[in-house]
């Protein structure tokens, strides 16, 4: 009889010992899954935005500004180091004169007469999205390519981290990493 009273209680503990355990590990996966929402994909470190100034909102200039944003993509994939932050500043302020040059010939081989500067500079940036990251309003470094006057609708990209040269990125919380989120 003692062994059964012993043997009850004994269960009574573990079924407590169970319930209390599941009911934290509950309440940690509901914790984990709105900590991992909120914010998911919103970058908030070092970037290096690319941003291509159409000479004017002209149907033509912004076609023609399409044209020069495939060249520059096309030579910052094949030589420009995205590895990290400051090689890839390093690597554009390295390249800036075959930029400008680059985009002037992307424009007279397209019938332009007026050229193109490239330049880095920190400016401010209102909140974007791409894809599915959020890029905060704010103060950023960024590769400026400037087509005639540069008056235009701008196409605009991220270089480091690269958002625009075919590499995943994205942000998550600690726990959607933890759990394989």
């Amino acid at each position: 009889m003692v062994i059964i009273v012993c043997m009850e209680k004994t269960v009574k503990i573990i079924k407590r010992s169970v319930c209390v355990l599941l009911s934290v590990v509950i309440i940690f996966c509901i914790s984990a899954i709105f900590l991992g929402c909120k914010d998911n994909n919103t970058y908030d470190g070092e970037l290096l935005r690319l941003h291509i100034r159409a000479n004017s909102n002209d149907t033509a200039d912004q076609a023609v500004k399409l044209k020069v944003r495939d060249a520059i993509n096309a030579y910052i994939t094949d030589n420009i180091d995205k590895s990290t932050f400051s090689e890839a500043y390093a690597e554009i302020e390295k390249h800036l004169d075959k930029l400008s040059a680059i985009a002037d010939y992307t424009l007279r081989a397209n019938g332009y007469n007026y050229g193109a500067t490239a330049r880095l500079s920190n400016e401010y940036f209102p909140s974007r999205m791409y894809h599915d990251v959020t890029v905060p309003e704010g103060f950023y470094d960024a590769l400026i390519i400037e087509l005639g006057s540069g008056t235009g609708d701008n196409w605009w990209c991220v270089i480091y981290p690269p958002l625009c040269y075919g590499e995943d990125f994205k942000y998550k919380s600690f726990f959607a990493e933890l759990f394989g989120g």
